[in-house]
């Protein structure tokens, strides 16, 4: 089996089989700000074949702090459209669509259909339920992840599994981010866990972080986990 040079150092974590089965896979990423750049990076780089990337939202001077798409040349332009650009820079084998909206009970379904996995890398609990009602009812995983401050956290949700309420309360509610702030390191790990979670979705490999909830402190240097139920 023959590679392109650029894929040498995914053999031997990943087997040649499930290099080549990547380049058929395809993810969706919803969201493009600190979780979801670095997603999408990542993903790029080890060779998803393709990308569906969605966000409505363009970017703006606080974004800089952390978001590896945003630079000071970029600011007030879409954020889907500026990732699209990221993807072809990096890996032009990637076939990318990028989608300038916001994820809400009327689109999602439609959305997020004809995909392998959902990343979440959303910052509103709203976004975030309609995402997970639609994967529950196109039978689709989606891989969570939210940070607030210091602290992130990560979990792998298959149709069935426990429900987004029981994982992130009532949707209507605020999110954590908005009163810890965004650090970029934070956003950095837990966009590493989920891209790797993704992998792991798609390729069917063990370990997933599901029916349990990942909980990661970078102030203190600790991780745990909750069982979900």
């Amino acid at each position: 089996m023959q590679f392109p040079h650029r894929y040498d150092r995914n053999i031997a974590a990943l087997s040649p089989q499930e290099v080549e089965d990547l380049a058929g896979k395809r993810i969706c990423v919803i969201g493009c700000g600190g979780l979801g750049g670095s997603v999408i990076e990542a993903l790029a780089r080890i060779g998803v074949g393709h990308l569906r990337i969605i966000d409505g939202d363009a970017f703006e001077e606080s974004n800089l702090n952390r978001q590896l798409l945003s630079c000071e040349a970029n600011l007030g332009r879409e954020k889907a459209l500026v990732g699209a650009e990221r993807v072809a820079a990096i890996n032009s084998s990637v076939k990318v669509e990028a989608v300038v909206a916001y994820i809400d009970e009327h689109n999602a379904a439609d959305l997020l259909a004809g995909v392998d996995c959902v990343v979440d890398c959303l910052d509103n609990l709203m976004g975030r339920f309609w995402a997970a009602h639609a994967c529950q009812e196109l039978g689709t995983p989606i891989v969570y992840g939210a940070i607030a401050g210091w602290f992130g956290q990560v979990c792998t949700v298959y149709p069935g599994d426990i429900s987004f309420v029981d994982v992130y309360g009532d949707p209507s509610g605020e999110s954590q981010h908005k009163k810890l702030g965004n650090l970029p390191f934070t956003a950095y790990a837990v966009a590493a866990i989920q891209a790797a979670e993704a992998i792991k979705v798609v390729l069917g490999k063990p370990g997933q972080i599901r029916n349990r909830l990942l909980m990661i402190d970078l102030l203190d240097g600790s991780a745990d986990e909750m069982e979900l139920r």
